[in-house]
């Protein structure tokens, strides 16, 4: 029973980041079939930390968040934005990858709120331990994971407040959303969506940032 499930790993109140994760890697997934919890990825102490929906097909094969084909667009994005992804930390709402058998393909499902909702507990622990200036939501089902709220992308897009959170906010879309364009629309999507990312960059940047929380 996840409600359950859920109790038992609030009451062990893990004091670090390792043993945060060492709670994930142990839980049964919420939905059966992923191979392994994927964890976040950067240092303690990252200025902006990236929380995305779930892992992927490739995320749930190797174990790391953002390997697949959005996180190579991020990768690229990061760069021409001016932000170093091994000094960012990268997580996911969700920690294990819900997918649809077809054939030998396993194709993405989005994750439902309630879902989101089991996984919460994590990501706010998560964050609380690796304590960035910023916090980036890709897309619409990190924004509700931060916040508790669905809020569409287009309305909440740009700088964000969280409320009650000691960090900055920004919300823009997720690279996956960027794939599914048609390759007419997409340059325009990108330049905009490395927008976000060098205000991102310039926000973390900002000596106050955050200070107000």
């Amino acid at each position: 029973v996840p409600a359950r499930a859920l109790a038992a790993m609030a009451a062990q109140e893990p004091d670090s980041l390792a043993a945060l994760n060492a709670v994930i890697r142990a839980s049964e997934p919420l939905v059966p079939g992923a191979t392994q919890a994927v964890l976040g990825e950067g240092p303690i102490g990252a200025g902006i930390a990236f929380v995305g929906e779930q892992p992927g097909d490739q995320e749930d094969l190797q174990g790391r968040p953002f390997v697949g084909p959005a996180g190579q667009l991020l990768s690229r994005a990061l760069r021409e934005a001016g932000i170093d992804r091994d000094r960012a930390y990268l997580t996911n709402a969700v920690k294990h990858f819900k997918f649809e058998a077809r054939g030998k393909r396993r194709i993405h499902q989005k994750p439902t709120a309630g879902e989101v909702a089991h996984y919460r507990w994590w990501l706010e622990r998560e964050l609380a331990f690796v304590a960035p200036r910023l916090v980036v939501a890709l897309g619409a089902t990190a924004l509700l994971a931060l916040t508790g709220r669905q809020v569409p992308i287009t309305r909440a897009r740009g700088p964000a407040t969280f409320e009650g959170k000691p960090y900055a906010g920004l919300v823009t879309v997720h690279p996956s959303y960027l794939l599914r364009l048609p390759d007419t629309a997409r340059p325009e999507a990108y330049a905009a969506f490395v927008a976000d990312l060098r205000q991102a960059a310039a926000l973390v940047a900002e000596p106050a940032l955050g200070a107000a929380g």
